[in-house]
Parts: structure tokens; C-alpha cells; sequence
């Protein structure tokens, strides 16, 4: 064998491994603060906190999935170990990605920055290892970072071994959490942090975003496929990519691109023009064109679920409309002729109805065992309540009838004028002066009631305002000025002592009876209850 044959100098080159497929969530996570979408006021807050040399020693981030809480760690980290292209740069909110701690820190091997999953790591024993490293100086950068990602998974014995390393860290540590769940944080921590809330990104801006990623993956799309996969996001990023990742893959091998129809099958989604014709067939109570709507739609590979939602998101919409909102971005230009047509035709009051309606069906078939039988059911329901007139036209048709019934039979339209104290009470009570009526009920003894002049006396003292707020109560309600005068040493029961003096007797006149008597002396012990119940009924 030869020398060269013994050292593989003489073999082919082996072919160079293809790279793996890195998935668009982690090819377009941001590397600079001006990448980062939707979140300019944090981004303005650490920049100026960056120029003023006003750092604080912890950051909390908080949102929900997919906003970039994580991204966002890595770029602070960035931000505060970058030195600059030619070696000498200091803090900047713009690292420049290419000297060392940059790239070192985006590809996650930079030693004094420190990741850590509050997940899998959530003991005492990993934050004393940090407490114990965080004491040494950084090796190579300018800040030793911690970033604890799910900081609210930590033990309640981890957290409190945190706060005092946390409440007065060394100069040369800085510490980044980031939680999905920040109620569940001590306020002990919260405390010691300073809060950064992202945003859910708006639908308009992760469909630009995706239309960037697109050009860039050489990917043809459709504006509609980006809009529906930007609205399916729910403001995260995140899943937005994974989604458009998705419909990259659905999509056919011959360049057809990112199709608006593929991308609904794929996600699940009814159509939104089919769901416009169904919700102006539920408008015109067209029930078997309605059921029949559905059934297409579930036929279709379609959940009732989605149905009832975009429903949802119509009537919104109309409302907005309504309203002379902004239009959404994304919607077409039938869509918008549709809803301004509806917004012309329905009053705000149907719309609620509708919303009403709607929201409770989209509830019971979330927990139906049927679900596309119970969302025919609330479909239905909603087309007969719609012939139903509203509350208010309600009310207005009753009045209407006793204004006729009124006409009808010749009465007195001088209301009814009270003629004795109790009389009186009653008429404050069916006029909402309760509180003048009880007034009336427990202090007024009464001397004279003649007309509209009342005498009386007061079993206790009265509310400085009473005779006043009495007379004009009185005046309002009969259309008439009383004169009231309080007289003096007045001794006749109050309403109520007369309640309660003629209760006493009921009470003894049952106790006297020959059987209640009997009762009482076999049983002691016993007493008598429920008589005042007894003789209500009977009144």
C-alpha cells in the first residue's frame, strides 16, 4: 500500500453534505430591533434607555405566543454586548451583526449568555447555580446575560431564591424572563423588573411580513392566502410562518404558488363569499336555503365552528360598517359592498341580536356531541327570532294598545289623588317614590286628610328635606300643589305600628283558637310560625 493510499490522500472528495431545512419560523426570527414588527414603543423605550445610560439590571417580557419575547431577549443581549465592527462601539439599539458577540449570541454559542428553559429547569438547585456563576465576571463581553425563557414555570422556593441576587445583581449581570402567563409571577419579581408588554402584531402588518418572506422564498401568493393566513395567526408571527411554511408545502410543484382556495381547505376555513350568501339568507329567514347553505359548507370539509365564527366576524363587520370604521385590510371589494348594504338596512339593535344570537350558538356547539345538527338548530333560531319584533318596537306596540283602549273607554284624565295616608303610600310606591313612601309608612302619623291638604304628625324626626321633596313628589305625579303642614303631639299610629298592632292581634286571635290552643299545650315547646304567610295567601 502506498503512503498516499495509507493517508486517503488518493480517495474522491466526498460529496459536501446539503444543509438541513431550517423551517421559516427560525430563517426570519429578527437580528435587528428594526426587524421587529409591531412593537415600537418597546423598541423607542430601549433605544432611549440605551442612549441615556439607563439600563435596568432585569427586563420582563410578557404577550402572548409567537410576538417575539424570545427574539426580542436575544436582540437586548445583542444590543448591550455589541462592540461594533472595527472593535471599539459601546451599547447601541442598532447592533451591527457582524463582530463577534453578534454573531456569536445569534448563533446561541456566546459563553456569557446564558439561556435558560424555566420548564425543564424549574428547582432551586439550577437558579443557586445561577445565583453562584452570576458572581464571576463575563468571560469575554461586556454584560454576563441570563435569559429565562418561561420564567412563570419556576417553584415558588426558585423564585424566592432569585429575588435578592435579582433585586441587587453585580454591575456586570443583566437578567431577561420572558412568560406567556405574567399573572402567574410573583409581584415580588414583577417588582424587581422592568415590564416590556408586546403586542399582538395587526393582521395588515403580518401580511406585508408575509409577503416579504415569500419574495424571498421565490414563492408566488395570492393577497387573499396571505390575508387569511395572517388573521388564521391571531397576531403571532410564529404561527403565521409555520402556516404560510404550511401552504408553501401544499402548494403544487409546478409553481402555482400560495392560492387563496388551497390555503382555506388547508386551514379549514368556509368560504367567505358562501358565508355572506348564508348570512343574507338568514336576513331574508329563507330556513331551508339557510340549512342548506350549511350542509354545503360541512360537506365541504368545513367545522360548524368555523361557520358560526366568520358569521361572527360578519355581523361584526356590519356593525363597523355601521359605525363608518376604517375597512379591515384584506377584505375585497364585494366584501365591502355587502356589509355597507347590510350596515344600511339593519338597525343597531338587530345587530346585537344577531351577535347575541350568534355567540350563544357558537357556544353550544363548541359543547354539542352533534355539532353540525346543533349548528342548524341556532341557525334556525336565529331566522325565527329574527321575525320577532325587537324590545323596543314591542314596548311601542303595547303602549299603542293602551293608548287605544284608553281612547276606547271614556275615563278621567286627571290621575287618581290619594284620599287617605295609606292611599298615599301606595301612590308614591307605584310612582318609584319608594323612598318617600317608606318615609310615609314609619314617621307619618296622620291628624287631617282632606283634598289636598294633609296634617300629620312625625313618630320620630324627620329628614330635613321631607315636607319639600313630598310636596313636589306630589306635584309631579298629580299635576296638583298640595299643602302639608306638620302639626304638633300628634298621637295616632303610623302605618307601619298599625301593620304591626293588627298583625298582634291576628297572631293572639290564632293562638286563642280552640285547636291552636290545644296544640300548644300538648307541645310546649312548640311555636307558631308562617300565620302571616297564611293570612297573605288568603288575602
Amino acid at each position: 500500500m502506498s503512503e498516499e493510499s495509507f493517508l486517503g490522500l488518493d480517495e474522491p472528495p466526498q460529496p459536501r453534505r446539503a444543509e438541513a431545512y431550517r423551517v421559516l419560523a427560525r430563517k426570519y426570527r429578527p437580528q435587528t430591533f428594526s426587524e421587529l414588527i409591531g412593537q415600537d414603543a418597546m423598541v423607542t423605550t430601549l433605544g432611549n434607555a440605551i442612549k441615556r445610560d439607563r439600563l435596568a439590571h432585569a427586563f420582563l417580557l410578557t404577550g402572548v405566543r409567537g410576538v417575539g419575547k424570545t427574539s426580542t431577549a436575544r436582540l437586548i443581549a445583542k444590543a448591550l454586548n455589541c462592540i461594533g465592527p472595527d472593535g471599539q462601539g459601546g451599547p447601541t439599539i442598532d447592533p451591527c451583526g457582524v463582530c463577534e458577540p453578534c454573531r456569536a449570541i445569534a448563533e446561541g454559542r456566546h459563553i456569557d449568555v446564558i439561556e435558560m428553559d424555566a420548564a425543564s429547569h424549574t428547582g432551586i438547585d439550577d437558579i443557586r447555580e445561577i445565583i453562584e456563576a452570576s458572581r464571576y465576571a463575563a468571560v469575554s463581553a461586556r454584560y454576563k446575560i441570563y435569559i429565562i425563557d418561561e420564567v412563570h414555570m419556576l417553584s415558588k422556593a426558585a423564585f424566592n431564591g432569585l429575588l435578592k441576587t435579582l433585586e441587587e445583581p453585580p454591575a456586570h449581570v443583566k437578567f431577561l424572563f420572558a412568560t406567556t402567563e405574567v399573572n402567574k409571577v410573583p409581584v415580588t419579581v414583577l417588582s424587581r423588573c422592568q415590564r416590556f408588554d408586546l403586542r399582538r402584531i395587526p393582521a395588515e402588518k403580518l401580511a406585508e411580513h408575509f409577503a416579504m418572506v415569500s419574495e424571498k422564498e421565490g414563492v408566488e401568493a395570492e393577497p387573499e392566502a396571505l390575508a387569511m393566513i395572517a388573521r388564521a395567526a391571531e397576531g403571532s408571527a410564529r404561527d403565521g410562518l409555520s402556516i404560510l411554511d404550511q401552504a408553501i408545502a401544499h402548494a403544487g410543484l409546478e409553481g402555482e404558488g400560495v392560492k387563496a382556495d388551497a390555503v382555506r381547505a388547508m386551514l379549514g376555513l368556509s368560504d367567505r363569499g358562501a358565508i355572506r350568501a348564508l348570512f343574507g339568507l338568514l336576513l331574508e329567514g329563507d330556513a331551508p336555503g339557510a340549512l342548506a347553505a350549511l350542509r354545503g359548507q360541512y360537506d365541504l370539509g368545513v367545522d360548524p365552528l368555523a361557520v358560526l365564527r366568520t358569521l361572527l366576524e360578519t355581523v361584526h363587520g356590519v356593525t363597523l360598517a355601521k359605525l363608518g370604521t376604517e375597512a379591515v385590510a384584506g377584505q375585497s371589494a364585494e366584501e365591502l359592498k355587502a356589509l355597507g348594504d347590510w350596515a344600511a338596512g339593519l338597525s343597531f339593535a338587530a345587530l346585537h341580536r344577531l351577535w347575541q344570537l350568534l355567540l350563544r350558538g357558537h357556544d353550544e356547539v363548541a359543547r354539542a356531541v352533534l355539532p353540525i345538527e346543533a349548528c342548524e338548530m341556532a341557525l334556525l333560531r336565529v331566522i325565527h327570532a329574527s321575525q320577532l319584533p325587537d324590545p323596543g318596537e314591542l314596548a311601542r306596540q303595547i303602549a299603542g294598545g293602551a293608548v287605544s283602549a284608553t281612547a276606547a273607554a271614556p275615563q278621567s284624565s286627571q290621575p287618581a289623588m290619594p284620599a287617605t295616608m295609606a292611599q298615599l303610600a301606595e301612590h308614591l310606591e307605584q310612582n318609584r317614590r319608594l323612598q318617600l313612601a317608606t318615609q310615609v309608612r314609619d314617621y307619618l302619623r296622620p291628624v287631617r286628610f282632606e283634598g289636598t291638604e294633609i296634617e300629620f304628625g312625625a313618630a320620630r324626626p324627620l329628614p330635613y328635606d321631607f315636607v319639600k321633596d313630598l310636596g313636589a313628589a306630589l306635584k309631579d305625579t298629580t299635576g296638583t300643589n298640595w299643602r302639608l303642614r306638620v302639626a304638633e303631639g300628634a298621637t295616632a299610629p303610623t302605618l307601619r305600628e298599625q301593620q304591626a298592632a293588627n298583625e298582634a292581634a291576628e297572631r293572639e286571635a290564632v293562638l286563642r283558637s280552640p285547636v291552636v290552643a290545644a296544640a300548644m299545650q300538648a307541645f310546649p315547646d312548640a311555636e307558631l310560625i308562617g300565620w302571616t304567610t297564611t293570612r297573605s295567601n288568603q288575602a
